[in-house]
């Protein structure tokens, strides 16, 4: 891999009959729910949604972009990777792939930042995640 991926995860995925459409291609949609499910590993990871919640604060996704490359089909061997490239005071930026068959089948960024959950609105990135990411970026 060579380049620094700070806080990666990394999750075996299995295309299941109702991710397909007729011509045995992942739907665009079933995409993103897997950026989600590594998204959420991330949090996991470094600052689980129930403590979030509990903390009252909440993870916004403002913006997604997806490449696609190569498609990924039923019974593929798929993983998928995320990690967090970019944090600043408010945002972060988060870069996945997608991979079936040791091939990339989707490249993605998403941004977004953490809200109260009382007033909806930004927040400073949380210290507890901030200082992993810095750890992890060394």
């Amino acid at each position: 891999m060579g380049e620094n991926r700070p806080l990666l995860v990394e999750l075996p995925i299995t295309v299941k009959t109702y991710d397909i459409d007729f011509a045995n291609i992942v739907h665009n949609i079933v995409y993103m729910r897997w950026l989600e499910d590594l998204r959420i590993e991330i949090l996991e990871q470094t600052y689980p949604v129930a403590e979030m919640l509990r903390d009252g604060i909440g993870p916004i996704l403002t913006r997604t972009e997806l490449d696609h490359l190569w498609p990924a089909r039923y019974g593929d061997m798929v993983v998928g990777r995320m990690w967090v490239s970019n944090l600043s005071r408010v945002r972060w930026t988060v870069q996945g792939e997608i991979e079936a068959n040791r091939r990339t089948a989707v490249s993605a960024t998403q941004t977004g930042y953490f809200t109260d959950l009382q007033t909806f609105r930004p927040i400073r990135m949380p210290q507890r995640f901030l200082a992993q990411w810095q750890d992890a970026s060394l």
